[in-house]
């Protein structure tokens, strides 16, 4: 008990010394630039106390339990005698051999990014602004399948040892193209949906996966192969999400064209009706 509090202490501080520098531009702004009394102080202190208080909690409770959770699961499956069995390690790392790896990948990089704070906050604000237009959960759920689907890509070019340039330059094209098609409207919020993916909660997850599967296939350089994996990471829910408001576009387009249509003018004729 004496341990725990100690080391919550010890977050506590570290979280009161990060968090410092926003509370003293934004107090700094308000009183000497805009020059306007702080409306509603008390409500304001007792929610940054609240804040400060969870972060600190919701740093011990990663560093205690989620942290060495996904440490010790990438390292069992990314370890030789996981992947090959009792048979020899082969000198060259064959892509087929770590399918449970990429399903692993795919799955820590899906539920890291649903519990992601701000995820959950940009897409609260983002409902919010555009008149419930957009999901909370639509948005958090393609932003997900974006993550999943770069991490295990990356953990696929990892084994293979493809260069890492040939999956970003192809990646950012494929954005480009989107961006073109797609509404204005969601364009600057898929582009913040790659940033807001690569914090608390998935960066230390899937920067330990990328660490510990190239430490254990053979050839691999953890410090050249190792990382890369975060930029996959933000990558991919750009894709993602711009791709969930074009189908969503589309399938608009067609359930109003459906409605516009002659046919649907056209009312049906019961059984007992004649010509």
């Amino acid at each position: 008990m004496v341990e725990f509090l100690l080391q919550f202490g010890h977050t506590l501080l570290s979280t009161i010394l990060d968090v410092s520098p926003i509370v003293i531009i934004l107090f700094g702004f308000q009183l000497f630039v805009i020059r306007q009394p702080i409306k509603r102080l008390k409500q304001i202190i007792i929610g940054m106390i609240y804040v400060i208080l969870g972060l600190a909690l919701f740093l011990l409770g990663l560093e205690k339990a989620l942290f060495p959770l996904g440490e010790v699961m990438a390292q069992q499956l990314t370890d030789p005698a996981f992947i090959h069995g009792d048979g020899p390690i082969p000198e060259i790392a064959y892509w087929k051999d770590y399918l449970w790896v990429y399903a692993f990948a795919a799955a820590i990089g899906f539920a890291t990014t649903i519990a992601e704070p701000s995820l959950i906050a940009v897409a609260i604000k983002a409902s919010e602004v555009s008149g419930g237009a957009i999901s909370v959960w639509g948005l958090r759920i393609a932003v997900a399948i974006g993550v999943a689907v770069g991490v295990s890509l990356g953990a696929f070019r990892i084994v293979t040892g493809l260069p890492l340039p040939w999956f970003i330059i192809s990646g950012y094209i494929v954005v480009i193209i989107q961006t073109f098609f797609a509404s204005k409207m969601i364009v600057p919020l898929a582009y913040d949906s790659g940033g807001v993916t690569t914090s608390t909660v998935t960066v230390p997850l899937v920067a330990a996966l990328g660490l510990g599967l190239a430490s254990t296939i053979p050839g691999r350089s953890a410090l050249i192969d190792g990382f890369g994996l975060i930029a996959f990471a933000s990558l991919f829910p750009i894709i993602s999400v711009l791709a969930y408001a074009q189908i969503t576009a589309f399938m608009d387009a067609r359930l109003a064209a459906r409605k516009d249509s002659p046919e649907a003018s056209i009312p049906h004729r019961t059984k007992g009706e004649t010509s």
